[in-house]
């Protein structure tokens, strides 16, 4: 019999199953089936429980990994979700949409010839499988402190925030402009990739926990901020970053020309049935789309005009398929679907009169490394094309979108329009006013939904030192 540690050498790696590419591409539902009890449980036996396990240093908030892997082949189900939730608050969606390719997955050692374990799918199904069953988190020894947290963000800072502070005795008011809670969790990120049901039960488990929500009340339209930071005890930003980056080329301003939140929020406002989600509904049908951006918010595009019924889907990538930015999982997914790759090419005009007609491009090739160590496109002279359209969906990545009233209250901004926050110390992500603390992608720039949960949470602990509140196991 093969050691317990050498289950891998039995046991191959199995993603769950997919849903058939023509049924999938109907639907704006999830394609990936859920792992049986039996299938996670073997799974999870395929840890070879490093000594020093790489996936965990990968992973932004640092979960448990091998730990709950352990649990999971030992049919320990609820303990295992107890442990996922220590360090994250939002498993059950980071399972779903993490990169997990670049992340702990990226970093298993069974990576390298024998197929990582796939911690991905296992974290969701913990999750998913512990609340089907009744499982709830528990704050029983939970003591309530007295102090009260205004939160202003929905998304998944905010509600990591929310979710830490809770657990401390501290009670948060969460406030956001959206009907719904999870920010672009639920307004930019298609149900075929997570499903809005989890996020509305999210909100259920944490309204159980003691979670106030206060929705469809934008902060500084509707209550002025100062309101806030006069009846709370702090105040947490996670406000996201939603200003589009713009291509500066000729062409952006003409009809059939969009950005890609627009596009995917009114896409999912009108799949959600929400007549109030923002924007008018921008329906791709029968035509021929060119999507500008090879990162993840591109891939979601290129996947919703293709269940939009597009005539045709292309990406255009300045760079090479090896340095594109977007999850290895949703640029397969993507192919599979249809959607045609061009890469090393860089829109230089967007061609059209009244409207659009096409985008002309150039062909790169791949330079020195910039500040950032990436290598820097640079233009082939001689080789502009021009490919037909008519819909183009700008993915080039959102900017911070700093609030009018951040001057006037004392919260300081870095001259690229982040927020700033000090990072070390006790008082973490707390900004120039000491009321005021801040985490996520207003923080770090636009970035993954894990690194958001984990600036939250982090920003929650230095909101109890801040108040005094001791640190207590919930």
């Amino acid at each position: 019999m093969v050691d317990k540690n050498m289950r891998f050498l039995e046991i191959a790696r199995k993603d769950p199953d997919k849903l058939p590419i023509e049924e999938r591409t109907r639907q704006f539902r999830e394609i990936y089936a859920e792992y049986r009890a039996e299938e996670a449980g073997q799974q999870a036996e395929r840890c070879l429980s490093c000594g020093n396990p790489f996936c965990e240093w990968k992973c932004p908030v640092h979960n448990y990994i091998p730990n709950w892997l352990n649990l999971i082949a030992a049919g320990k189900l609820f303990e295992a979700a107890e442990l996922s939730h220590q360090t994250n608050s939002l498993p059950e969606m980071c399972g779903r949409i993490c990169p997990q390719d670049r992340l702990c997955e990226g970093a298993c050692t069974l990576n390298d010839g024998f197929g990582a374990v796939s911690i991905g799918a296992i974290e969701k199904y913990i999750t998913d499988e512990a609340f089907k069953l009744g499982w709830k988190p528990d704050l029983s020894r939970v003591k309530p402190s007295g102090r009260r947290v205004a939160v202003v963000g929905a998304g998944p800072a905010g509600l990591a925030c929310a979710d830490v502070l809770v657990r401390h005795g501290v009670r948060p008011v969460v406030f956001d402009r959206y009907p719904r809670i999870g920010g672009l969790l639920t307004f930019g990120i298609p149900p075929f990739k997570l499903e809005k049901e989890v996020v509305e039960k999210r909100r259920e488990i944490m309204e159980g926990m003691g979670v106030e929500f206060r929705l469809g009340v934008e902060v500084g339209r509707d209550l002025a901020f100062a309101a806030l930071h006069d009846e709370f005890d702090a105040v947490f930003l996670g406000m996201g970053t939603y200003t589009s980056v713009k291509g500066g080329f000729a062409g952006e301003d003409l009809a059939g020309v969009y950005e890609a939140l627009p596009y995917l929020i009114s896409n999912i406002g009108r799949e959600l049935g929400l007549a109030d989600s923002g924007g008018d509904f921008i329906d791709l049908r029968d035509k021929q789309v060119v999507v500008l951006g090879g990162g993840d918010t591109g891939m979601d595009c290129n996947r919703t005009a293709i269940r939009q019924g597009a005539a045709s889907v292309t990406c255009t990538y300045r760079r090479d398929e090896a340095n594109m930015p977007g999850s290895r999982r949703d640029y397969k997914n993507s192919k599979e679907e249809g959607v045609n790759f061009l890469f090393n090419r860089q829109p230089v005009e967007i061609v059209g009169t009244d409207r659009v007609q096409g985008v002309k491009l150039v062909e790169t090739r791949l330079g020195a490394p910039d500040a950032r160590g990436r290598r820097t496109p640079e233009v082939v002279p001689g080789t502009e094309e021009t490919i037909p359209a008519d819909a183009v969906i700008v993915a080039f990545g959102f900017l911070p979108s700093p609030a009018d009233w951040f001057a006037t209250q004392g919260i300081a901004l870095h001259p690229n329009g982040r927020v700033r926050v000090t990072t070390a110390g006790a008082s973490r992500f707390q900004t120039t006013n000491p009321k005021v603390f801040a985490g996520g992608d207003m923080v770090r720039g636009s970035d993954l939904v894990v690194t958001a949960v984990f600036e939250g949470r982090e920003a929650a602990f230095g909101i109890l030192e801040h108040l005094g509140v001791r640190a207590a196991e919930a």
